[in-house]
């Protein structure tokens, strides 16, 4: 198939990108550099640099895959206008465009955001939908968007809400500026870019009192991408929670950080930080049993292996 990639530049899109080019594929990558890398577009994808506010003419695709967002949650609560206007209003555009070109399939790349605070874990995609930042918000109204799209013009649909992505695929690892995961930065601080890790909050009613996380490997989460291209019917929008369904907490990935990279990484401890839940687990029942994925990837060790591999 030709497909469009929009966001092919960042981590999670290059992954994609890369799987999709391995498949047989021919990809094109549209994005516009704000915060991914030409260098990641991978071999044999076509590069253009634009952005989704003005995708261009999008005759002859066959589907869109769509990563390009703004992502970073704080910057979402001083600037909602910016996460408004690209990551809702941009996909309505890219939404458009297809329409006129008569591409009828989209995978569109979701965050578990959308749920806020959740009542139970693990969540599941029927839990309530409570965003608690602009950025979740954002992307919730895209996913009511291609409910609506859906419905009235026939479009395939397919969005994935996910978790915490870690781990690399080759040399496709996390570049993000600033960085507000927790796997890398702790990583920074074996590579001696930072002096320390600071730990939020010790006193969690979790089993060593940090808060649990779910992460899920980058190749397995893009490995469910291709899945759900295949999946896309038209007139249905289906949406998928993508995790590992286990949760790790942040003591665990700092102790395995130091197995894995042989150094002590300090920490400093310091107070929770307000709005953090306890545990945040995803149960991905639904699509393990609709399309047949699972994570393959999905020990902490293998995470982070990975992650370290590509950063040295």
């Amino acid at each position: 198939m030709k497909l469009l990639v929009t966001g092919g530049a960042g981590f999670i899109g290059s992954v994609v990108a890369a799987q999709l080019v391995e498949a047989g594929h021919a990809v094109t990558v549209l994005d516009d550099l704000s915060t991914g890398h030409a260098d990641a577009v991978p071999a044999g994808a076509t590069f253009v640099e634009g952005s989704i506010t003005e995708p261009g003419d999008l005759t002859g695709f066959d589907a869109v895959l769509h990563f390009a967002a703004r992502s970073l949650v704080g910057e979402s609560v001083e600037h909602p206008d910016r996460y408004w206007a690209n990551n809702l209003g941009g996909t309505l555009t890219l939404l458009d465009e297809m329409r006129g070109a008569g591409v009828g399939r989209i995978v569109f790349s979701s965050t578990a955001s959308v749920y806020g605070e959740p009542e139970r874990t693990p969540i599941r995609e029927s839990d309530p939908t409570r965003p608690g930042n602009p950025y979740g918000a954002s992307k919730l109204a895209v996913d009511t968007a291609l409910t609506t799209f859906a419905n009235l013009y026939g479009l395939a649909a397919v969005s994935l809400r996910y978790f915490n992505v870690a781990g690399a695929y080759g040399r496709f690892a996390e570049r993000h500026t600033p960085e507000t995961h927790l796997i890398p930065n702790v990583l920074k601080v074996a590579l001696g870019e930072r002096d320390s890790m600071n730990l939020f909050g010790s006193d969690y009613p979790t089993q060593d009192g940090t808060c649990v996380r779910d992460y899920v490997h980058v190749a397995d989460l893009a490995r469910a991408h291709l899945l759900a291209l295949d999946a896309c019917t038209p007139g249905i929008h289906r949406i998928y929670n993508l995790g590992n369904g286990t949760g790790f907490s942040n003591q665990e990935v700092i102790d395995v950080c130091r197995e894995v990279t042989g150094h002590e990484i300090p920490v400093v401890a310091a107070p929770r930080r307000p709005g953090d839940p306890a545990v945040l687990v995803a149960s991905s029942d639904l699509i393990q049993r609709e399309l047949g994925w699972k994570p393959e990837h999905n020990t902490l060790r293998s995470i982070v292996g990975d992650a370290w591999a590509a950063l040295r």
